[in-house]
């Protein structure tokens, strides 16, 4: 007879579902109150025009720190940011050794490296198609394609189940470097049986399938063989595959490839490091560069997203230390426009455009980009492959989740569970569920420090952002008497002939004068009431003046 336990099956996202991004995953075996857990991918997001200030957004693990000694291990399915970035921040509180293909691995040991951890963290390099164990979890990976080297799907294999958890991946018969999906493996475990599909949700609105990497090679070339002057190329640096079809479209040209921007370098070294980007020319120096023909060179940036400090930014604004471009020159924008990041793209472009650079983009040029995600087809074979009976879509937005899991139904998938982070959900045994619900928030990466999402100084910002900024001082005697002002000076308000800015001001350091004189004796003796009061006074005439609350600092001098 076989011997009963309490043990289940768990999935825990606590990044990555309900948005693109910061993926941060965890498998939980084991009765509730002693579960043995593996997390899947620890990445990161990037700050926007709502977070002044903050580059890097990091997953919360304050739910799983507490449980550090039971983390197995942190396995990363691929290299990309939003999969591994946030681990050098936050395998300190984790402290559980990390499993990750030879590419992959290389990255995050630059990362490592770059934090100081790089004695410390254990990092275990994996072979394709390779396979470990960690505790009751036997994981198997399974090549898949995406727009990165060496992607892989994970097979995860326990007493209750098989997860197959796909992290990024579409279907590219032709990826032009590294290996086409395993169909064969995937096939093998649909026979074998699928318990659940964790699987990637990002362009399940879109009908019909991704494309290939051979067709943009073909469009590339094409494009750089009838331009003239010279070619700057924007990619994602981590998509080899697109820096290969680049590199080699401007040799056929009869151009050398100048990398533009620190990734490209970084990505380059560890492409290199597993073999790829082979039976290339070498690359020339920003000082090489700048004394060839202009018909003889091309440079391949980073800043396709208009990030500001990327080398295409630079180039726009026109202070790049060695890369100059004007009339007569081409920009081609091999990416997408990934969602938020449409207005630093388009000022981007637009002071390119005002510097006479021609823009290529996948728009006005189709055929040079593709993405890495799979579309509707690609979904469809991919569930005919795997034959799960509980569908988990993850790494998209609300929308997406509930429109893959409506997809999934369609094709017949007995079960579907479309988690939000933070939703436990038991996989096994019994019916599929959503269980619990633990924290799951976001960390700021804050001027280099680690901070709570809405922390104070963030908050401040945004509020000085949208309301501008007063500052009064006073100077008073040992009687307390006013020996100077008080003086008002402002950040971020407007003014206009009406009314000027320095006359509203003016007005301000009257109201804060009569604040003063409205405290008592005793109250003057404090510094705190006293500018307690005054800002209290002149916040509320600056909303009569701009219907906004300003931050209001007051300072006290004494003789």
């Amino acid at each position: 007879m076989k011997k009963q336990t309490n043990d289940e099956l768990v999935f825990l996202p606590l990044g990555g579902s309900n948005e693109i991004g910061m993926n941060f995953n965890l498998y939980g075996f084991g009765p509730a109150d002693d579960r043995k857990w593996i997390v899947v991918d620890l990445g990161v997001t990037f700050g926007d025009q709502t977070t002044p200030g903050v580059e890097i957004i990091l997953p919360d693990p304050e739910y799983i720190v507490p449980y550090a000694d039971d983390i197995l291990g942190i396995v990363l399915t691929h290299a990309h940011e939003d999969h591994l970035g946030a681990v050098a921040w936050l395998w300190p509180q984790l402290k559980a050794p990390v499993y990750a293909t030879p590419f992959t691995a290389f990255l995050l040991r630059e990362k490592l490296r770059d934090a100081n951890l790089l004695d410390e963290v254990e990092v275990h390099e994996v072979p394709l198609s390779g396979s470990f164990d960690l505790g009751p979890f036997h994981l198997e990976m399974v090549t898949l394609t995406h727009s990165i080297p060496e992607p892989n799907g994970l097979a995860i294999k326990t007493p209750l189940g098989t997860v197959l958890h796909t992290g990024d991946w579409k279907i590219d018969p032709d990826p032009q470097l590294g290996a086409a999906t395993d169909v064969d493996a995937l096939r093998r475990l649909g026979d074998e049986g699928v318990l659940a599909m964790v699987c990637d949700s990002t362009n399940v609105f879109v009908e019909g399938e991704s494309g290939s990497e051979a067709d943009v090679r073909v469009e590339m070339n094409k494009l750089i063989a009838g331009l003239t002057g010279k070619i700057a190329v924007a990619c994602f640096a981590s998509n080899v595959a697109r820096m290969d079809t680049v590199i080699r479209a401007a040799q056929a040209a009869g151009r050398k490839v100048c990398l533009a921007g620190r990734s490209m370098h970084r990505m380059a070294a560890a492409a290199r490091s597993v073999g790829l980007l082979d039976g290339l020319d070498p690359f020339v120096t920003d000082d090489q560069a700048k004394h060839m023909p202009e018909n003889e060179i091309l440079y391949l940036c980073t800043g396709s997203q208009g990030e500001a400090r990327a080398a295409l930014a630079r180039i726009a604004e026109g202070n790049h230390p060695h890369v100059k471009l004007s009339q007569g020159d081409h920009v081609v924008f091999s990416s997408r426009v990934i969602p938020g990041n449409e207005i630093p793209i388009r000022n981007l472009q637009n002071k390119l455009a005002d510097r006479g650079v021609r823009l290529h983009t996948e728009r006005d040029t189709p055929g040079i980009h593709v993405s890495g995600h799979p579309c509707r087809d690609e979904l469809k074979q991919m569930y005919q492959w795997a034959r799960p009976q509980i569908a988990v879509p993850t790494h998209g937005e609300r929308r997406h989740l509930l429109e893959h899991a409506a997809f999934a139904k369609d094709l017949q998938v007995p079960h579907a569970v479309p988690p939000r982070n933070g939703d436990m959900v038991r996989l096994a045994p019994g019916h599929p569920e959503i269980i619990d619900e633990v924290p799951a928030g976001r960390l700021y990466v804050d001027g280099g420090v680690v901070t709570p999402e809405n922390g104070e100084a963030l908050r401040e910002r945004r509020h000085a952002a949208f309301n501008g900024v007063l500052a009064v001082s006073i100077v008073l005697d040992g009687r307390n008497k006013i020996v100077s002002g008080p003086q008002v000076r402002g950040l971020g308000l407007a003014g206009d002939e009406e009314y000027p800015l320095d006359e509203a001001l003016d007005d301000l350091a009257e109201e804060a004068e009569e604040a003063f004189k409205r405290l008592s004796g005793d109250d003057r003796e404090i510094d705190e009431t006293i500018e307690n009061a005054i800002s209290r006074a002149v916040k509320k005439a600056a909303f009569r003046i701009w219907e906004r609350k300003p931050v209001v600092e007051t300072t006290v001098l004494r003789l």
